[in-house]
């Protein structure tokens, strides 16, 4: 019987192994292998025959870049922190409903259906120096300066937050609503504490529906990448046309025609719908070869300014 059991048990072990192959060379060939000769290739620096350091000594020696690590993490860290506290702390408070719940949940999630561009102009006009919150507490007579809360550190740590937290909230709220009530009333009569079902009964479903929601997340990806690759095509003309209208096309003039005029050609060209390249031959006073060297698209992806003096 003995003998019988280590077959079976060899056996399955070579199924599981055979059923797991594939997913082992993918995950080889999509992951590993791109990083490690990610790896390979930095520590081949051109200037340098054979492997050298040279290429992390120059980047972490450099002030600059040195300073994009420090300044990425402060403020990736404290905001994944800020938003996961607060959404898991209200979601937790609405699992089994609150008064008005509809029009609470409502006015959290907003920001989705706002957009990036509107959002941002609404923080701008809501917490800029001469924005609502400003004037309102100017005008209470709370504080005698406007509270810098835009184009710093504070700004874009606003931005983020309002950009991140819906859709956490909105997850964590439908994992912790889909919970059975059963099990925390099984915790208390057995005679846990609030803070014991917390830590003990629902943060390890939560944490469960987590994962499995970007493991969902992550093959959804993947269908969208073997959709892709099995010969769907862009619409190159609807594209281009898009891209044309974009009025963000208009920062390769600022240096050029000054800010006020870039910005009157933006706004007026996504009022009236048409190309940014048609409404700035028309107001900016350049000639067509030259903005279509300012505003080609191809160029502004590489950086650099590619403008003479500014105007005012």
């Amino acid at each position: 019987m003995r003998a019988v059991a280590n077959d079976e048990k060899s056996e399955f072990d070579a199924l599981a192994f055979f059923c797991l192959l594939p997913s082992l060379l993918y995950v080889l060939c999509m992951f590993v292998y791109p990083f490690l000769y990610g790896v390979y290739l930095s520590l081949q620096p051109q200037k340098v025959g054979g492997f050298s350091l040279a290429n992390y000594l120059t980047f972490f020696s450099d002030p600059y870049q040195y300073g994009t690590i420090w300044i990425t993490f402060s403020l990736a860290i404290p905001t994944t922190i800020v938003v996961l506290l607060l959404a898991l702390w209200l979601a937790y408070g609405m699992r089994r409903g609150i008064f008005m719940e509809r029009t609470v949940t409502t006015i959290l999630i907003m920001p989705i259906s706002l957009g990036v561009i509107l959002l941002s102009e609404g923080i701008l006009g809501f917490y800029g120096s001469q924005g609502w919150f400003n004037q309102v507490l100017l005008g209470l007579g709370l504080i005698k300066e406007p509270f810098i809360l835009t184009h710093n550190y504070a700004g874009v740590m606003l931005a983020l937050f309002m950009q991140q937290f819906p859709f956490c909230f909105l997850m964590l709220l439908g994992y912790i609503s889909g919970i059975d009530p059963s099990l925390e009333r099984s915790a208390r009569m057995l005679g846990a504490t609030p803070s014991i079902v917390f830590r003990r009964v629902m943060l390890p479903l939560i944490a469960s529906n987590l994962l499995e929601s970007i493991h969902l997340l992550s093959n959804a990806v993947s269908a969208l990448a073997a959709q892709c690759l099995a010969g769907a095509e862009p619409n190159v003309t609807r594209l281009s046309e898009a891209l044309a209208r974009n009025p963000i096309l208009v920062t390769a003039l600022n240096p050029v025609i000054g800010y006020e005029r870039a910005a009157a050609i933006a706004k007026r060209a996504y009022a009236e719908g048409r190309p940014v390249f048609e409404v700035a031959l028309e107001m900016s006073g350049l000639g067509a070869d030259e903005l279509r060297r300012l505003l080609d698209p191809a160029a502004l992806t590489r950086g650099g300014l590619h403008g003479g003096g500014g105007q005012s």
